[in-house]
């Protein structure tokens, strides 16, 4: 049985639906596409947490192990892949609240884990903040400019919530993470704006980006780590640097 004690990584893929981000519709039972976090998982003896819609059971059977476990679970369609996992996730810890002390969520196809986050004295010394990815962009961008234009139109204050964080960095969804308490906050929220409004969406953004950097900005903004350790440079594919937590594409 996979240990809930201490410390999980969590990560999601649905397939059989199109990825607008990639433009294209992932193969049902490809186990290649993670691979290398399944592999990062491994190697740091980490315990890992695969949710998923299409593995057959003879994949599953070859892969899965006392310390990864796959859970299969049914595709939501009224919600892109990008958001719905954050239901998942949301309803899965807090079934385990009471066994899993801190956990981090992460993008599966192109993210490696490179150090135990758990270990480093920032996580430990500093357990109710919440830790994400960031990237080399400020918030007002646009790209992020049309991935809100739903979200702007939907929630009282956010366009307030643009302004006043325009010039700041832009958070990177892809990996968070933090002490269970914190992280269900965190997916409460998320889940609030995801149920009530992402799934009225009809533009062809996935609208976890904007979510994302509206919650972490409004309710954590002094409680909020991001940057390094916790990620490389976002598309800096920096596959020599072992100092950071996760390395994101």
């Amino acid at each position: 049985m996979l240990s809930f004690s201490e410390n999980i990584i969590c990560a999601s893929l649905f397939t059989g639906v199109y990825d607008v981000n990639i433009n294209e519709m992932l193969q049902a039972d490809d186990f290649q596409i993670v691979e290398k976090w399944v592999q990062s998982i491994r190697e740091l003896g980490l315990n890992g947490f695969m949710f998923h819609n299409n593995f057959s059971q003879k994949t599953v059977s070859e892969h899965e192990y006392e310390q990864l476990r796959f859970c299969k679970v049914e595709f939501n369609s009224s919600l892109n892949a990008n958001v719905y996992r954050y239901l998942v996730y949301f309803d899965f810890l807090k079934m385990h609240k009471n066994h899993i002390r801190n956990t981090f969520f992460t993008d599966i196809a192109d993210v490696e884990v490179v150090k135990n986050p758990f270990a480093d004295p920032l996580f430990i010394e500093n357990s109710g903040n919440l830790f994400c990815g960031d990237e080399d962009e400020i918030l007002d961008n646009p790209w992020m400019q049309d991935h809100c234009t739903h979200l702007r139109n939907q929630i009282d204050g956010f366009a307030d919530f643009e302004s006043k964080n325009k010039s700041e960095t832009l958070f990177n969804c892809g990996v968070i993470g933090g002490q269970t308490k914190v992280m269900l906050e965190l997916l409460d929220q998320l889940v609030q704006i995801h149920s009530t409004h992402t799934v009225t969406n009809q533009t062809p953004f996935t609208l976890d980006m904007g979510a994302f950097n509206y919650v972490a900005r409004t309710y954590f903004a002094d409680r909020l780590f991001h940057g390094f350790p916790v990620n490389t440079r976002f598309k800096g594919y920096e596959s020599e640097r072992e100092d950071y937590w996760f390395r994101h594409k």
